[in-house]
Formats: C-alpha cells, structure tokens, sequence
C-alpha cells in the first residue's frame, strides 16, 4: 500500500491499525474458547457459525418464517429476476460507472478507482435492496410497507419505490435525525410517505428500528418490512447482503475491462449498516 501523507489519509490508516489491533486483542480474548465458531456463509436457519438466527416477538414468528420459507424461491424465480433487472438497468441507471480518479492516482502513486454508487436514483446504493425488496412485498401480497431510517437515504429510497409500485410507505425515524436531515425528511413526504418522528431512547436509528418492529407487531398481515441493513431477524442480513452484492458483480467486468483482472489489490468501503460493506 502506498505510504500517504495527505492528513485525511493517515488518519484512516491510523484508524485501521487501530481497529486492527483492537481485533487481535478481542482474538486473544476469545482463542480459547474451543466452541466459538464464525462463518460468512449463511446456514439455512439463519446462522453465520454460532451468531445469527431469528429472535422476534411470537405476533411476529408467521410472518417471519413466511419469509424464510419464501425469498430464495422468489429471489431465484425467472420472473423475479427479469423484473429486478430490467428495474435496476431502466429505473436506478445501473450499472453504476467505475471511475478512474487521475489525479488522485498521480498524488499517491496509485490506481484509484472509484464505484459511484451515488450516480444511482435517489442519490446512494439503497435503492439497489429497496427495489428488490418491494417486489417480494408484491409477490406476498403486501400492501403496506414500513422502514426504518437515519440519515435519510434508506427513507428516500424506500418512499420512491413505493411511489412507483403504488403502495403505502411509512418510515420510522428518530426525532434527532429528523431535524437533522430536514431535506431527506420533505423528500420522503414529497414522495407520499408518512415520516413517523421517534422520541423514545435516543431519538435515533436503533430507536426507529424498534419502533418500526413495534409498529409491524400490530399489522403483521398487510405490512412488509423493508429493512435497510444488514441486520434483524433471518433472512433480513442475507437479503440485504443479496440485494447488494450487484456492487461487486458489476465490480468485477468492470475491472477486467479497466485493468484485465476482475479484482482489485485492496477495496475500501465505508460501514455504517453494512448494506454497503
């Protein structure tokens, strides 16, 4: 990797040596613990090694395992496919272009490409899982959609794709981000959606989250819930995870076109979620 001397640059490097080191202390930690077990592949009840699974409400366990039992089916269906990708090429503007940022390059002695995820419709890589997942909501059955969100872009991208299939959207999203994402907040609104302000907790995400699951608790029948990360009850992480793993198919021919290999020497992402990561 090549030595930066850009401030930005060294304090993420900084902070990646860091985080690294904080791991090897937690491995240390944990080494002799001869039971724990981790996989990036998920099993079919949901678990990746030991963590994982599904931990809901009893109101909420039929919908839930519905799900379960349901996406990979649809996911993998013909009509599934054909629909989500012609969406993705037509209404988002995929494939999302692989950008050669020169001078950059030329400043640090590198090839620095950049994945602009930001060129999609609505601005980020959320609608990537949004479209996707609201046409599992149709071919459910569903005809009302919920959503948590943050600083907004799950919100936006959620209320454009219900703007588009017709359906109601509410999106839950703490106090304290709705004054601070005020745009993202009249974009939702704009779009048809009802914007819910949280005011339990901390008046943020993890709030949204637990009120939207509350709000799913008492509409269990006509409600799907579009979750935005990679997190919640099985199969949520691994429909995000699928949704968004375009990113990288498309990563690759653009790198073998570019380059002549499908891969890179290091890729950087930023995690909030995890959707994107």
């Amino acid at each position: 990797m090549p030595k930066c001397v850009h401030g930005g640059f060294t304090v993420f490097f900084y902070i990646c040596k860091y985080v690294e080191n904080d791991l090897c202390i937690m491995y240390k930690k944990i080494k002799y613990k001869k039971d724990m077990k981790k996989s990036f592949l998920v099993d079919e009840k949901g678990f990746y090694g030991e963590f994982g699974g599904s931990y809901v409400p009893e109101i909420l366990y039929a919908t839930v395992e519905k799900l379960r039992e349901q996406y990979l089916p649809i996911l993998e269906s013909k009509e599934f496919q054909d629909e989500y990708m012609s969406l993705l090429r037509d209404y988002v503007g995929r494939p999302s272009p692989l950008y050669f940022a020169r001078r950059m390059s030329e400043r640090y002695g590198c090839q620095l490409y950049l994945k602009r995820e930001d060129l999609n419709h609505t601005g980020a890589h959320k609608i990537n899982n949004t479209i996707g997942q609201i046409l599992m909501a149709k071919k459910m059955g569903k005809t009302r959609i919920i959503a948590e969100t943050g600083a907004g872009q799950h919100g936006v991208a959620t209320a454009t794709v219900c703007a588009l299939m017709n359906m109601k959207c509410e999106i839950f999203m703490g106090a304290t981000d709705v004054e601070r994402q005020h745009t993202n907040v009249e974009r939702m609104k704009m779009l048809g959606a009802k914007v819910n302000p949280v005011r339990t907790g901390n008046m943020t995400l993890s709030d949204a989250c637990s009120e939207a699951i509350r709000d799913w608790c008492c509409h269990p029948q006509d409600t799907f819930y579009i979750v935005g990360s990679t997190m919640g009850p099985h199969p949520y992480p691994d429909i995000v995870a699928k949704m968004q793993s375009v990113i990288s198919e498309e990563l690759k021919w653009q790198l073998e076109e570019k380059i002549g290999r499908d891969y890179p020497d290091y890729l950087i992402a930023c995690v909030g979620g995890g959707s994107n990561a």
